[in-house]
């Protein structure tokens, strides 16, 4: 049996929820001052009057209230990142409207300059407080610090693919403790609290208490549902814990999901992924807009680098191969030739030294590779030329890897869902370890890019590029 948790431990949780809500509270008061303080300095400098600054004093609590309205302050979304930005940006248009409103209302004619530098400004500064923060605890996530004690309920398969997900992200703020499994049954992972405990309300309670659990997640179990799980809920609702209930669904972004309310009951309702119409013309645009403009603006480099290859190694400046694009159509993708002009010839020689995952073939100290070469793949920079490839709409700012014809071959059937998207110039693949991945960590990967993609998302991915490729991991 294994030893008591003191009911102490529970208490871990509300001391740092306590710290991270008055943080948030602080940065977001803070940031409202920056944001109204420069706005009054930049319209009326060393010349405002009474009203203003009124208005000055007023608009930070409005602020806070707006936030708390948008849920910006509830446990549940403290460290998630993605929440706390949308009640952000939520609470900027919502602040907007207020002052509108209030305006219109009282005849008075706020100053329309005033306004739009102070919730711009504002909205900057508390996005870039929260961000801070959200890196600040989740540094302290991973040395197993402002974690969230878990219970992971239901059967064998059910909680071991619960349990690995949970502890694939440590960031999310999830440690599993116990397990409640089906009594007679054998646990497929052993770990920590892994005992038969069994699933019905009373064992669960007294594994509640046991461990000092914070959280309660059900892994899609049948047995455990309906009256039960809400009868589970007002239980540990009396405790102060929490109760989440998995799916099953997995690979599946949150926008995707949502509850509706039919005859009754609270129905799970999977939107379809967005592979046309509108949304894709939209992301053409943004690409050809934004590719356009860093073709433009890397045109000096490119020309450097392109001498650069030309004058240290024998052959052409571009490396032309053929590549799958969206919907199986085949393109011509250019890269700067970072290997000698006998690279392929060589191959077979060296396939015996192969450290790639096991269809792709790399090398960490490729001999191939010229000395150029060496430095323009450090960086990432012989993949430039792609832009031309996204300016003709054969590829995307951001997709899946551009796959050769021999490795869709290889794919089984719902590998080729990925191509329902453009591939990218960069993607979930690069910022997730590059060259390090094995072959089906990057198929999932790009699986789940392809079933999930948004504007949103790609801003995140290109913002994330730029640190994985000054940080160069995983690439040779």
């Amino acid at each position: 049996m294994p030893a008591i948790v003191p009911r102490s431990a529970r208490f871990t949780e509300a001391r740092w929820v306590a710290k991270y809500r008055w943080a948030a509270l602080g940065g977001d008061f803070a940031a409202a001052l920056i944001g109204v303080s420069g706005a009054l300095v930049t319209r009326f400098g060393g010349q405002i009057s009474l009203g203003y600054f009124v208005l000055g004093a007023v608009l930070p609590i409005a602020w806070l209230a707006c936030v708390a309205l948008e849920r910006g302050y509830e446990t549940r979304y403290f460290g998630t990142g993605p929440e706390e930005f949308r009640s952000i940006l939520r609470a900027t248009v919502a602040l907007t409207a207020v002052v509108a409103v209030a305006s219109y209302a009282t005849k008075s004619n706020v100053a329309r300059g005033f306004v739009v530098l102070a919730v711009p400004m504002t909205c900057v500064a508390a996005m870039l407080a929260r961000w801070l923060l959200h890196r600040s605890i989740a540094n302290r996530r991973f040395v197993g610090r402002c974690m969230r004690r878990v219970l992971v309920v239901g059967h064998n398969g059910q909680v071991t693919t619960l349990r690995r997900h949970l502890e694939e992200r440590p960031a999310d703020g999830y440690v599993v403790v116990a397990t409640c499994l089906p009594r007679g049954g054998a646990a497929e992972e052993p770990g920590p609290g892994s005992e038969l405990l069994g699933r019905t309300e009373v064992d669960i309670l007294a594994a509640v208490d046991l461990y000092a659990v914070d959280v309660v997640a059900v892994a899609a179990d049948p047995e455990l549902s309906g009256h039960s799980l809400r009868r589970l809920s007002w239980a540990l609702e009396q405790r102060g814990v929490d109760l989440i209930v998995s799916p099953g669904i997995v690979e599946v972004a949150g926008p995707r999901i949502s509850i509706r309310p039919v005859a009754g009951l609270s129905l799970l309702h999977l939107e379809r992924p967005s592979v046309s119409g509108g949304p894709h013309l939209l992301k053409s645009i943004f690409d050809r807009t934004v590719g356009g403009g860093m073709l433009l603006l890397s045109a000096p480099l490119l020309l450097v680098i392109a001498l650069l290859v030309r004058l240290t190694s024998r052959g052409p400046v571009l490396f032309r191969q053929t590549r799958v694009g969206r919907s199986g159509v085949e393109f011509s993708m250019l890269k700067f030739r970072t290997m000698s002009v006998d690279a392929e010839a060589r191959k077979a020689e060296l396939h015996a030294l192969d450290e790639g995952n096991g269809v792709l073939f790399k090398l960490r100290d490729d001999p191939r590779v010229t000395r150029v070469g060496k430095h323009l793949r450090r960086f990432s920079l012989d993949e430039l030329p792609q832009l031309v490839n996204v300016l003709r709409g054969e590829m995307s700012l951001v997709g899946p890897r551009p796959p050769l014809a021999a490795e869709v071959a290889m794919y089984a059937i719902d590998d080729a869902r990925r191509m329902l998207v453009k591939p990218g110039l960069t993607g979930l693949w690069q910022v997730s370890g590059r060259s390090d991945l094995t072959w089906e960590e990057s198929m999932r990967l790009d699986l789940r890019y392809a079933d999930n993609w948004s504007i949103a998302l790609d801003l995140l991915i290109l913002w994330k590029t730029a640190r994985a490729v000054l940080g160069r991991d995983g690439a040779y």
